[in-house]
């Protein structure tokens, strides 16, 4: 499944979800259901890497697991 963004109308949250392309998803702030698709970012070739690590440092920083392999755990 891909990860997309979507932004909350309702608390002015901005998420990334990994879900189906046809999944209406509420929002884990406020459990608002109507929330809009933002436009993904484009990779830019040659900062993969980069970009995969400031990646996964945000996620450590939130407590989030779930993109780093079982050995960087």
């Amino acid at each position: 499944m891909p990860l997309y963004g979507f932004h909350c109308d309702k608390c002015d949250n901005d998420v990334e979800l990994l879900v189906s392309s046809s999944a209406k998803p509420a929002c884990p702030n406020c459990g608002n259901e109507t929330m809009t698709r933002l436009m993904s970012h484009i990779v830019i070739h040659g900062k993969t890497k980069a970009k995969l690590k400031a990646a996964r440092a945000a996620a450590q920083r939130a407590g989030h697991l779930s993109n780093f392999s079982p050995s960087e755990r």
